[in-house]
């Protein structure tokens, strides 16, 4: 594990705090890192997945000596008003860097916050474009909505994965929407013939309708920008009308294989974009993932990769940095195969 990338990294994002006048330690003193994210309800496997991510990583600087990180975590249950009051709490309690927020809704209002205060952000998941538009605090460690959206688009075209699509996505999402709007201007551009676009908004539990219309216009894959929660909605449903196209997702279905109360089999052969396979062989992933599952009995997601990721070189790949704080770095694909990420 080569922690000096790590610790360099981490100075480098000290440095740039410390010039925004938020951030004054000594190198034998102490960090405090302030963490926001669903911790409890509907995205709090999101939230931990990030958290659990970081604190492995402030184990392991911490062991090396020198200047220490203190870790204050606060539970924003995918709100953005309760991550405002998050993001109040840590001000208060002398943080001076963030680590978050971890969905885009929150980041979003919380960035406006730390913009006003000079506090430097550092998202880990948060992907959409409107998270780092117009602040020259806030970072993110995700690749963004408009690169899934296109990446997805290439993916399944170059692979032969299908020539009739569906998309189902969530309107009322800023983060669903933003990947859609790419991938359909770049299906159109590869060749992929997209015969079916249905939406749903944040309180849909009946995807009939949807489904429905993907399988009357012959769509031989389905496109999910969407978040894992409604993504199980759909498969359990598609299997009980016995409609079985490919499902093809991205960021937002990893997670979806620890769902409470999912039947996992449903999600056999679903693929997803992500920068994240928990099965990859080098050393790097594979000593991080002992480690997650010593500490949680759990095997690690994209998410707790990126929290994990004070680097510039790191799990979920080599990453560069816009002037606007938007990260570009490359996707993997992943199948799901007995119950677990296989890459692909």
């Amino acid at each position: 594990m080569k922690l000096f990338k790590k610790i360099v990294s981490l100075a480098i994002v000290a440095a740039l705090a410390m010039a925004m006048g938020s951030v004054c330690f000594a190198e034998e003193g102490t960090l405090k890192m302030g963490f926001i994210g669903p911790l409890t309800g509907a995205a709090a496997v999101y939230g931990n997945s990030c958290l659990w991510g970081a604190q492995i990583a402030v184990e392991e600087i911490n062991a090396q000596g020198g200047m220490q990180i203190e870790l204050i975590a606060e539970d924003d249950e995918h709100d953005p008003e309760k991550s405002v009051n998050a993001y109040n709490t840590l001000w208060d309690a002398g943080a001076q860097m963030i680590v978050g927020c971890v969905t885009t809704g929150p980041c979003k209002a919380v960035s406006a916050e730390a913009y006003n205060d000079r506090m430097f952000m550092l998202t880990p998941s948060a992907s959409s474009t409107e998270v780092t538009a117009g602040k020259d605090n806030m970072y993110q460690v995700c690749f963004t909505d408009p690169n899934q959206g296109f990446a997805s688009a290439q993916y399944i075209s170059e692979n032969g994965l299908a020539t009739k699509v569906a998309v189902i996505y969530n309107n009322a999402d800023a983060y669903s929407t933003g990947i859609y709007q790419t991938f359909a201007t770049e299906a159109e551009t590869v060749g992929l013939e997209v015969v079916s676009v249905t939406t749903f908004t944040d309180d849909t539990t009946d995807f009939s309708v949807q489904l429905t219309d993907a399988k009357d216009n012959g769509a031989e894959l389905v496109f999910l920008p969407i978040y894992y929660t409604p993504a199980s909605m759909i498969l359990n449903q598609a299997k009980a009308m016995e409609y079985a196209p490919k499902f093809f997702g991205v960021d937002g279905l990893d997670g979806i294989l620890t769902l409470e109360g999912f039947d996992t089999s449903l999600a056999e052969g679903v693929m997803l974009l992500t920068p994240f396979a928990a099965d990859a062989e080098d050393e790097r992933t594979q000593t991080f993932v002992a480690a997650y599952k010593a500490a949680h009995e759990d095997t690690p997601t994209q998410f707790s990769a990126d929290g994990y990721e004070i680097t510039v070189s790191g799990l979920t790949g080599e990453m560069d940095w816009e002037a606007n704080g938007e990260v570009t770095k490359t996707p993997k694909a992943v199948v799901i195969q007995n119950g677990v990420y296989v890459g692909m």
